[in-house]
């Protein structure tokens, strides 16, 4: 039995401690906004804070989270009031999707290191993070705008 912290909320979980932690939130605990991308940690779908580090859930085993604090997507905020989510949604990122939470669980961690990034900081910060649909553009734009939300500045979408 692995005891895991998950949204500030305890779960004991019965699985093997070699299973992928992107299994465990979603198969096991019912956390299906962390997305499978591609199994390997490269597309960044699957990604998740374990103590306040971006991690790829899929590559990420179970033991390696036990006792520690996971936070996936659904954990950002509790009414979805997040800097980065609400300048996700003035910006118009989604297209598909897909990738989303796993890119704003990246760009929080950005954002908590560096409340100003430049242009080129969020580029190798967010390198690591597919959209199969190009929306880095927006991706960018959202990012900058949610630092100045953090800094109190009214932004324009």
């Amino acid at each position: 039995m692995t005891t895991l912290t998950v949204n500030s909320k305890t779960y004991h979980v019965d699985a093997d401690p070699e299973m992928p932690l992107l299994w465990v939130l979603r198969d096991i605990i019912g956390l299906t906004g962390t997305k499978f991308g591609c199994g390997v940690a490269q597309c960044g779908a699957c990604t998740v804070h374990l103590n306040g580090e971006a991690v790829r859930s899929c590559v990420t085993r179970l033991k390696r989270a036990e006792g520690q604090q996971v936070v996936t997507i659904e954990g950002l905020s509790a009414n979805n009031d997040h800097p980065l989510q609400l300048a996700w949604q003035a910006n118009d990122v989604p297209q598909c999707g897909y990738c989303q939470s796993g890119q704003l669980m990246s760009a929080a961690v950005l954002l908590r290191e560096n409340p100003n990034p430049t242009d080129q900081d969020i580029d190798d910060a967010m390198s690591g993070n597919i959209c199969r649909c190009g929306t880095y553009v927006r991706i960018r734009k959202a990012i900058h705008d949610a630092a100045a939300m953090q800094k109190g500045v009214a932004v324009n979408g």
